[in-house]
C-alpha cells in the first residue's frame, strides 16, 4: 500500500528529515529539487509559499524568500507547480508553509483548504496564523482533510504544548528548537529538548515531533535523536546551499544533494561473514502513489 504518513521510523534507527525550502528559488527548479529529495530518501519537503520581512526568519531565508518573490511566485504558481509535481514522488511528502497575512488573508478557508489538499500537499502549516482564527482554519482544514503542521517552543506552556500535540494530528508538531530567528539553535544544544519532546508524546503519543532551527550538520541529527524527537527539520542550512550555488553559477540540486549527503553520511562497515564487510543501507524505497 502506498506510504501515507508524513513521518514514519526508519529502517537504519536514524530520526527523519524536513527540508524547508521557498518554493520559487530558485525559479522552475521545484520539480527537479522535490524529485531529488525523492530519490535521496527525504521524508517532507516544507514548501513555503514565500513572504516578505518574515519576523521568524534569519537573514538567509529572507533573502531566499525575497529572490522568489521578484521571480513572481504566489501560493496559486506553487499550487499549479505542486499538482504537476505530486503523482511523480514516491516517499517524499509536502508540508505546504503559507503565511496567514501575505497568502492566505483575503482567502476562504474551506475553499482555499480544498484547493490545497487537491493540489497534492500532504498538510498544512499556516505561519502567523490569529488564535482567533485557529478553529476556522482547523475546521476548514479537518473538512478537506488535510492535516496541520502545529508549532510550539521549549518554553510554551502546558496548555500550548497539549494543544500543538493534539491539533497536529495527521502531520507532526514544529518544535521551535530556540525562540529567536531561523538559523539559530539553543545554546545548550538540541539535546536538551528532551523533556519538551516527553511532553508532546504525551500529550498524542501517536503525533510524531520534528525539530527546527540551527539544525545543519550530522551532529546536530544525533542530538535531535537523543533528545527523542522523531525527525529534525533542516532550513537555513539547506537555502544557504542553494543561494551559494546560484552565487557561484553551480546546480543548485546538486548543491543539495551534497548537504543531504553530509547530513547523512554512510553507515561505518560492520563485520560480515568470512571476515568480509557490509554497510547498513541508508535509504529506503516504498511503493510508488
Amino acid at each position: 500500500m502506498p506510504d501515507t504518513a508524513l513521518l514514519t521510523p526508519r529502517a537504519d534507527g536514524r530520526p527523519g528529515l524536513a527540508l524547508f525550502l521557498n518554493a520559487g528559488d530558485p525559479p522552475q527548479r521545484l520539480t527537479d529539487l522535490a524529485l531529488m529529495l525523492d530519490e535521496e530518501g527525504t521524508d517532507v519537503l516544507e514548501l513555503a509559499v514565500p513572504f516578505p520581512n518574515s519576523p521568524t526568519d534569519g537573514p538567509v531565508i529572507r533573502r531566499s524568500a525575497a529572490r522568489a518573490l521578484a521571480a513572481g511566485t504566489t501560493l496559486d504558481t506553487v499550487l499549479a507547480e505542486l499538482a504537476d509535481l505530486r503523482p511523480r514522488l514516491r516517499h517524499l511528502k509536502i508540508a505546504l508553509l503559507a503565511d496567514w497575512s501575505h497568502s492566505l488573508r483575503h482567502r476562504d478557508p474551506g475553499a482555499c483548504a480544498r484547493a490545497i489538499a487537491a493540489a497534492g500537499a500532504d498538510a498544512l502549516l499556516v505561519h502567523a496564523l490569529p488564535p482567533r482564527l485557529r478553529p476556522a482554519w482547523r475546521r476548514a482544514c479537518h473538512e478537506a482533510a488535510l492535516p496541520q503542521v502545529a508549532t510550539c517552543y521549549p518554553t510554551s506552556g502546558p496548555e500550548v504544548i497539549a494543544d500543538a500535540a493534539t491539533a497536529a494530528h495527521g502531520a507532526y508538531v514544529y518544535l521551535v528548537a530556540h525562540y529567536g530567528r531561523s538559523g539559530t539553535a539553543p545554546a545548550a544544544g538540541h539535546h536538551t529538548l528532551a523533556a519538551t519532546v516527553a511532553a508532546l508524546r504525551a500529550a498524542a503519543p501517536a503525533t510524531p515531533v520534528a525539530v527546527g532551527f540551527g539544525v545543519r550538520s550530522a551532529a546536530d541529527l544525533d542530538a535531535v535523536a537523543a533528545a527523542g524527537a522523531d525527525a529534525a527539520i533542516v532550513g537555513s542550512a539547506a537555502v544557504a546551499r542553494i543561494e551559494t550555488a546560484l552565487t557561484e553559477g553551480r546546480d543548485a540540486v546538486q548543491a543539495l544533494r551534497a548537504l543531504l549527503h553530509d547530513l547523512r553520511p554512510p553507515a561505518p562497515p560492520r563485520p560480515g561473514p568470512a571476515g568480509r564487510t557490509t554497510r547498513t543501507a541508508t535509504r529506503t524505497t516504498t511503493p510508488a502513489r
